[in-house]
């Protein structure tokens, strides 16, 4: 893509979620979330294969649903309320119908079944940004609307965790394990959200620097599937090393970063009388922690068949850009120390 096109798109994505974020009337937070959906588009089908149409097609159709559905559920509140404000209380349907939507939007379970789909068609660094950047406008809107039907928000929750782990079982493509993890990840975000806010927000923030590290180790060693995975050793051996642990991270393994937000959501929910859910999340959480082992198990304990020649490559110095995935890789595995400073800024 040209330079020029690639920086107004970026420049479109961060503009539409930063008008999302500050607007506090809802035609103004719909205009972002339609700014953001059509400045992605073009990133995603910039290749013009079969396979990148298609996904994009699909992301335009299920977008073009979920923001209609959020027009008229704004239109049915201002005609009923009077109110085209986000802080003013919601009438009861249209907030179900905008829930409805920015669950659809983010891919929250039972509205996830594009995710897999889409991501799968797309290459490794628009999926990084339709994995993280994408969630954060919808993300705070739902925020915004908390709590309106807590029983039905507990139910996406769990739903969410329990697919987004059960999905990714059976899956050999990266693409879609990732999607899958993405669908847990949120799980957890929305269930602890109409209690508190601020560690749905640390969830977000963990989930997105670990799942940056991920996928952009995934694009330093151009891997798209398990079977890939078994030669990235011979590519780039101490990255292999550290690849495990960002990955028990996303798993939520202690002493990993990953374990914080799990820890303090599991705790904040028995602390409101709900042990049983926190329970059945946790359990669930093991359903991921499954395929996130055996990509693990891809990379440390399988050796494909090599030559002399197939095991040199990491002799060479590496061309792309290595310091954002080094930070990333680093925050995934190092931040469960700071959970102490974490705790008292939530507190304030």
């Amino acid at each position: 893509m040209n330079p020029v096109m690639l920086g107004m798109m970026l420049s479109s994505l961060a503009l539409g979620t930063t008008l999302t974020l500050m607007s506090s009337h809802w035609l103004l937070a719909w205009m972002g979330l339609e700014i953001n959906t059509l400045a992605i588009l073009p990133l995603m089908a910039a290749r013009h294969h079969p396979r990148m149409v298609e996904a994009t097609m699909k992301y335009f159709i299920i977008q073009a649903a979920a923001a209609a559905l959020i027009l008229f559920a704004a239109n049915s509140n201002a005609w009923i309320t009077g109110q085209w404000s986000i802080n003013f209380n919601l009438h009861e349907f249209p907030a179900t119908l905008i829930t409805l939507a920015l669950a659809l939007k983010m891919g929250i379970a039972p509205m996830h079944f594009w995710l897999p789909e889409v991501l799968q068609g797309l290459d490794l660094t628009t999926g990084l940004i339709l994995s993280t950047w994408q969630k954060i406008a919808p993300f705070v809107l739902m925020s915004q609307i908390m709590p309106v039907n807590s029983h039905m928000i507990t139910l996406f929750g769990l739903a969410s965790i329990l697919l987004g782990g059960w999905g990714g079982l059976n899956q050999t493509q990266l693409r879609k394990i990732l999607a899958y993890s993405s669908i847990a990840h949120l799980g957890w975000m929305i269930l602890i959200m109409q209690f508190s806010q601020e560690l749905a927000l640390l969830a977000l923030v963990l989930y997105i620097l670990m799942t940056s590290a991920t996928f952009l180790i995934f694009k330093f060693n151009s891997s798209t599937t398990m079977n890939s995975l078994a030669t990235s050793w011979t590519k780039t051996p101490v990255l292999m090393a550290v690849t495990p642990l960002v990955l028990f991270s996303l798993g939520g393994l202690p002493p990993l970063s990953g374990f914080l937000p799990k820890w303090m959501i599991i705790q904040e929910m028995t602390k409101q009388g709900i042990p049983l859910t926190a329970s059945f999340a946790a359990l669930s959480a093991l359903l991921s922690l499954y395929f996130y082992l055996r990509l693990s198990y891809a990379l440390t304990l399988t050796i494909s068949p090599n030559n002399l020649n197939t095991t040199a490559p990491w002799r060479l110095y590496p061309t792309t850009l290595t310091l954002p995935l080094a930070l990333a890789s680093s925050a995934s595995t190092m931040i469960l120390p700071l959970a102490p400073a974490m705790l008292a800024l939530i507190i304030l």
